[in-house]
């Protein structure tokens, strides 16, 4: 049976706030309850100006205090930026706080440019290398408290909070085959490699105590309007914000080769 779900970025309209932004969500998240949505996402970004989802464990528990049922969760949490044990005891108060509702999606990416990322990770030492390593840190904090154990996550051992992989690539479409987790693929991002990932994921899937089989989700943007003039204009708004962000991560990127290099600017 297919499921159908939201993701939000809680979006900055302009001449808006944040505060704003945070009522349209629950707004949005309220109405997606009532028509039936499985889950509510929401995405972490940081130091982009139109999106106030930053904080999203933060946005997470606002929205699932003013909705009844609907699944809440981050699609995703971004590890590199984040130590495990922080996460696990994020996601494992907000799961003693809605039992059976949290969902906890996981990308490899800083979901910034790379000035925010260190400022993010300070000396975590943390990356998108050490993702794997991450992702089964992370797992252990959920598992069942052994007596004796020196380090848990509390709250969070011993709570089922699922984890999804994320990806706009096939690198974490294997990781989530070899864990035997679910897996998202970013569409909206990398439409070209959808297929790719998925067969990747299926053919190398192996069951384990999460999963028994293959679970998929993909993620894809849709704009809808009273009219498709209207439609397309909101499509141009979307297409904007993206050729801003790869610009400024390109720019991002030109900084660090020539800081590299010794060159001033």
């Amino acid at each position: 049976m297919r499921q159908y779900s939201l993701l939000d970025l809680s979006p900055i309209l302009q001449g808006s706030d944040a505060a704003q932004a945070f009522r349209n969500t629950v707004d949005l998240a309220r109405h997606a309850e009532e028509w039936g949505y499985h889950r509510y996402w929401l995405a972490e970004h940081h130091n982009l100006p139109g999106i106030a989802s930053a904080a999203t464990s933060v946005v997470i528990g606002h929205v699932a205090g003013a909705t009844k049922h609907i699944r809440v969760g981050a699609g995703g949490i971004m590890l590199p930026n984040h130590a495990p044990l922080v996460i696990a005891e994020q996601f494992g108060t907000l799961e003693s706080l809605y039992p059976g509702r949290i969902d906890l999606g996981l990308g490899r990416a800083p979901g910034s440019d790379q000035l925010t990322a260190r400022a993010l990770r300070r000396f975590l030492g943390s990356s998108g290398e050490t993702f794997p390593q991450d992702v089964i840190e992370l797992q252990s904090y959920f598992k069942a408290a052994t007596p004796g154990q020196r380090l848990r996550a509390v709250p969070g051992a011993g709570l089922k909070v699922p984890l999804y992989l994320l990806g706009s690539s096939d690198f974490s479409a294997r990781l989530a085959a070899e864990l035997g987790l679910p897996f998202a693929f970013a569409s909206h991002f990398a439409p070209e490699y959808l297929h790719i990932a998925l067969e990747s994921y299926r053919r190398e899937f192996q069951p384990s105590v999460a999963l028994d089989r293959p679970h998929a989700m993909i993620g894809v943007g849709l704009f809808a309007a009273e009219t498709d003039a209207e439609a397309r204009h909101l499509v141009t708004s979307a297409q904007l914000m993206f050729l801003n962000l790869v610009q400024f991560f390109a720019e991002d990127r030109t900084a660090l080769l020539l800081a590299a290099l010794g060159q001033s600017f």
